[in-house]
């Protein structure tokens, strides 16, 4: 099974959209509330995203089956609405791409933070799994509270190029 995570074009959005809300319907049935902003997300709005962060879709055998938005910010990589097809869910394709995303952005990043909702119990071991931890707690308008997480960039700790004692040289 070879995925490739690639940037979305224009064509694309529809139907990431499309899938964003299959992927999302599990996530209301948790919350009880079909009013969650990835379930109400217009074409329009979502187009207006784009402009703003970089949306990724995951494709496999020319079908997309998941998609990701990356922003970045203050030296920080934000990861948002990360998600698979539901008909390709407990494959690994979501922890894949958040470590692609996470490897394509360690040069811009000092860390990683990406949020879930405190009853989206699958998401939380997947981001506890990879080394994410909780930061805050921030209450939504739909009566729960979302769950920041931050994972320190460890790869960007260890490759950075150290000087020499006389500043001519480097050392790896």
């Amino acid at each position: 099974m070879v995925i490739k995570l690639e940037i979305a074009e224009a064509q694309d959005l529809e139907q990431i959209l499309q899938l964003q809300k299959k992927a999302f319907q599990d996530q209301a049935l948790i919350y009880n509330d079909f009013t969650l902003p990835p379930l109400t997300q217009t074409i329009d709005e979502l187009r207006a995203e784009a402009e703003l962060k970089t949306i990724y879709k995951s494709v496999l055998d020319g079908q997309i089956v998941g998609s990701v938005r990356c922003s970045v910010k203050d030296n920080a990589l934000y990861v948002e609405k990360l998600f698979v097809d539901p008909d390709f869910q407990n494959r690994g394709i979501g922890t894949n791409i958040m470590h692609e995303i996470e490897g394509r952005y360690s040069h811009l990043a000092d860390r990683y933070e990406l949020f879930t909702g405190e009853k989206s119990e699958r998401n939380l071991h997947i981001y506890k799994k990879s080394g994410y931890r909780e930061i805050r707690r921030e209450p939504t308008s739909h009566g729960f509270n979302l769950i920041h997480m931050e994972k320190s960039n460890n790869k960007k700790e260890t490759s950075e190029i150290k000087t020499g004692g006389t500043g001519n040289g480097a050392e790896v």
